[in-house]
């Protein structure tokens, strides 16, 4: 076991930092423990590691486990958002104000880690979250591996790039994903060693978005957790423009609307929508939801 102890220096919540990373309450990635601390799994360019975060006294101390584990703590102000350069910033709606003083500690952590941040998202594309984090669990429960130290029971560790472009067929099949998502996330497996070498998000953006079965959306939501952009708006989202729309101006919107509403931010427009999402403001539910489908029984 290795410890860090480091001393934010600004408000910084934690859970806000680190909460994007979770896919599902199941997500054997990620834990909350009964004392408040964060269990992350990752596999590091140095092998696999846990990491547990707490806070103590206002600093934050991680303790990690594994051959990454020495990785994981010299990431940690990273992820917790030392690198978020909020300058620029500033709020232009009301409604923003008071969640913008109630979450002062927001800070977009970056993880460096490219393949993390893609795997879940392309599961996630165009289905509803059950679905996706059910076929997550799957795929970490079959190929990945226990996670190192003293870890909760059931935590695992995503399997190397190598191992995604071998899954068979009707082991993705059996994990709820169709055969596009998983040729998607197969083919940028075949490429990982080059999107993890990305210098910066626009890189990342050009790189991914060559890659077939990869668009703004799943872009966005990469860049937004491997690179910290806090620029990166994830369009294309089923539910954020109508959410955008309805808290700014009570009216839904679409995505053009959502775009135009957020200039005021740009280079901050990531973060604006985070923050619109943690007012709790949505639009009446008028129409039927999303159906989740189950592509095991096809």
């Amino acid at each position: 076991m290795q410890e860090r102890r480091w001393t934010p220096p600004g408000p910084l919540d934690v859970g806000l930092a680190l909460g994007p990373h979770r896919r599902g309450s199941g997500d054997p990635t990620w834990r909350r423990s009964a004392d408040g601390a964060v269990w992350r799994t990752c596999r590091t360019p140095d092998g696999p590691g846990s990491l547990r975060v707490s806070v103590q006294d206002g600093a934050v101390l991680g303790r990690a486990w594994g051959a990454g584990a020495g990785w994981l703590l010299e990431m940690l102000p990273a992820w917790l958002g030392a690198d978020d350069d909020l300058s620029g910033f500033e709020v232009r709606h009301e409604v923003l104000a008071e969640v913008a003083r109630r979450h002062a500690g927001l800070r977009i952590g970056r993880t460096g880690r490219v393949m993390e941040a893609l795997v879940p998202a392309v599961l996630e594309q165009k289905v509803v979250g059950r679905e996706a984090f059910r076929a997550w669990r799957w795929l970490l429960h079959r190929y990945g591996e226990p996670a190192p130290g003293p870890a909760p029971d059931g935590m695992r560790v995503v399997p190397e790039a190598e191992v995604w472009r071998q899954i068979p067929s009707w082991h993705w099949h059996r994990a709820g994903a169709e055969a596009v998502r998983a040729r998607t996330i197969a083919t940028a497996a075949w490429h990982a060693a080059k999107l993890e070498a990305a210098a910066t998000t626009a890189e990342l953006d050009r790189l991914l978005r060559a890659l077939p079965g990869v668009g703004v959306w799943t872009s966005a939501e990469v860049r937004q957790r491997a690179f910290g952009d806090p620029d990166a708006l994830s369009v294309g989202d089923f539910h954020l423009a109508t959410i955008v729309g309805y808290a700014l101006t009570g009216q839904q919107t679409d995505d053009p609307g959502m775009l135009r509403l957020l200039e005021p931010y740009q280079g901050h427009r990531h973060r604006a929508a985070v923050l619109i999402t943690l007012t709790g403001l949505r639009p009446p539910a008028r129409g039927p939801r999303m159906a989740v489908r189950d592509y095991r029984s096809f």
